[in-house]
């Protein structure tokens, strides 16, 4: 029987609730103070007091009555690589169980979390274990088994989120049963809701070369086009009048139907139910991957659920430029050297759909969640672009270690036969050097994480690395750049001393540091040869552009230090918007300074 709010399968209550066990939650909540510990050490929010012995480390609670001891190695970036099972929890003599919750309500000061702020964190806690819960409740599959895996079964196998937020799967509006049919790890298939929007109140735009006709067609077969066209007819109205969109099923149940209620009324938005292809959710919740047809885009909804500090909605104005700056740095990249020799790509953006809602539009300010409730994106597959013998991997899996503890990207170099510094060095060669030959040369800035880029792999070695999320995440910060009419909306104001942390806050803070970690624990590449082989990256970067010579003193990449950037301190303010997307570098919360690995190896 079909679930009224969602469409996918009932599950009876008990079930939906199976991987929330005593055994389970412990382990989650064991796992999340760890990594809070970890985290907000590096952030300087705690300050764990050395013991005694060697290695072992404390942190008091705010009113000084609860301790938690630890055993910790610490690594270079001030990262805390800390051992989860060593954590105990102690008041006066006796010890008590570890409580992810009372863990934030012990040290709220420590953390600021203020009293509008605190409940709602807690539930963004709550809902990040009861999904590690589910994880956890799943049959293990070892990290070797994951690293040959195809494309999509990386994506639903990983087990961590974004690795420096704590509270990284908040995913707040999302009931439990909404839970099972939409979150990635449920790897449940997922057929979109299609709408019929007026088109003197929907606005399209594509690529160069595509039309909106020729497009949907190919996305959705003739057979959908003429059931949908069938449906508007039966009302009396003329399909010519309408656009097609796309829609995350919960937003067309939990918003589309109730907060749009007058523009289905009044049938300038008519529901045409569900096309053929299914979809997976991506770990970006609101990107769906086509497993029907995977050589089809995919489609990027708004949903408005809060996820990691930000309500995911999608704005109709915003996606109007995005095909223009994807087809503008398709061009700036085919037609440079450098990206070529690393055989960098992007995958575009290519069309772009949004509704505008008349009233909400003269009622909110620019920016608010009434604005970003219906729009969608088509991006480009990256499995056309493969060759025999390659597969693909999100680049977030390297981070991946199995409950054995085990790494998948020691399993990769494993499979590759290579030296680790020698694999380490082929990675840099396709993800960091386009990197910093954007920023160097075109002042072009990425949001360069995990999530983001897409490795190219080929017997267990990275071949090449494909970016995504294009219009959303890139800024151009020369000021004197010119760029086309419609794409000025990327041009973003940066003070000339927070340009450089695009680099060290985004690539090596929030994930060489973990990489480094993991592959130093487990014995597979020593910490001095991880970072001397990024500075050989980067040096053989600069000689191989000389005339670039005045940009890498102006920015150097091996100062002695650089400025910490805290992301935690940002959700930890404000969890319902951490970043103003129009002044990003306003919101940065920086305290103090981190040791640049680098500049030991400076040249």
């Amino acid at each position: 029987m079909p679930n009224p709010s969602t469409g996918a399968p009932h599950l009876p209550a008990q079930d939906a609730v199976a991987h929330l066990t005593p055994d389970l939650w412990a382990r989650a909540g064991r796992l999340l103070v760890r990594k809070g510990l970890a985290e907000f050490a590096h952030e300087r929010l705690l300050t764990p007091t050395p013991l005694p012995q060697d290695g072992h480390y404390a942190v008091r609670s705010d009113d000084g009555t609860t301790e938690y001891r630890f055993t910790a190695r610490r690594r270079s970036l001030d990262h805390w690589q800390i051992d989860a099972d060593s954590i105990t929890r102690h008041r006066g003599d006796a010890q008590l169980p570890l409580d992810a919750l009372e863990f934030f309500i012990e040290l709220r000061d420590a953390l600021g979390l203020g009293e509008t702020i605190l409940p709602v964190y807690l539930e963004e806690i709550s809902s990040t274990l009861s999904g590690t819960a589910y994880k956890l409740a799943a049959e293990p599959v070892a990290a070797a088994d994951l690293a040959k895996s195809g494309f999509q079964a990386i994506e639903t196998g990983m087990t961590e989120g974004h690795p420096c937020f704590v509270a990284n799967n908040g995913r707040l509006g999302f009931g439990i049963h909404e839970y099972h049919a939409y979150a990635p790890e449920t790897a449940a298939p997922v057929q979109l809701i299609w709408l019929a929007a007026r088109r003197d109140r929907s606005t399209f735009t594509a690529g160069a070369g595509l039309d909106y006709d020729t497009f949907v067609r190919e996305e959705l077969g003739q057979a959908t086009l003429d059931r949908f066209a069938a449906t508007l007819t039966g009302l009396g109205l003329d399909p010519a009048d309408y656009h097609l969109i796309p829609a995350h099923p919960w937003q067309w149940w939990n918003k589309l139907s109730v907060t749009f209620a007058a523009e289905v009324a009044q049938q300038h938005l008519v529901c045409l139910g569900t096309a053929d292809d299914r979809y997976l959710a991506q770990q970006s919740i609101r990107t769906f991957f086509n497993t029907s047809a995977p050589e089809k885009h995919y489609v990027k909804t708004a949903l408005s659920v809060l996820n990691m500090g930000f309500m995911r909605g999608l704005s109709a104005n915003y996606m109007e430029a995005t095909p223009a700056i994807n087809d503008w740095l398709a061009r700036l990249i085919s037609g440079d050297d450098i990206f070529r020799a690393a055989r960098f790509s992007i995958i575009r953006e290519r069309a772009a759909i949004g509704y505008h809602h008349r009233q909400y539009e003269a009622a909110t300010a620019k920016g608010s969640p009434y604005l970003k409730m219906l729009a969608a994106l088509w991006r480009e597959s990256p499995v056309p672009t493969l060759e025999p013998g390659q597969r693909l991997a999100t680049m977030a899996s390297l981070l991946h270690v199995d409950r054995e503890g085990n790494s998948f990207a020691a399993a990769l170099i494993e499979e590759s036969g290579l030296a680790p510094a020698t694999w380490l060095r082929r990675y840099l060669d396709a993800y960091l050097t386009p990197v910093l030959h954007s920023f160097y040369a075109y002042d072009l800035v990425f949001m360069p994480h995990g999530e983001n880029a897409i490795l190219v792999i080929e017997d267990g070695a990275v071949a090449r690395v494909i970016f995504k999320d294009i219009a959303e995440e890139i800024a151009v910060m020369d000021p004197q750049a010119v760029l086309p009419p419609a794409v000025e909306r990327i041009r973003a104001d940066v003070p000339e001393d927070k340009k450089l942390l695009s680099l060290f806050t985004d690539v090596f803070d929030c994930f060489f540091r973990f990489l480094n970690g993991t592959l130093a624990d487990l014995g597979v590449l020593d910490e001095e040869t991880f970072w001397r082989t990024v500075a050989e990256c980067v040096t053989d970067y600069q000689k191989s552009v000389p005339h670039l010579a005045d940009r890498f003193r102006q920015y150097d990449m091996f100062a002695d230090e650089f400025a910490l950037s805290c992301l935690n301190r940002l959700q930890l303010r404000n969890n319902q918007q951490m970043v103003d997307l129009q002044d990003p570098a306003g919101a940065l919360q920086l305290v103090g300074t981190l040791h640049n690995p680098l500049a030991p190896y400076a040249p």
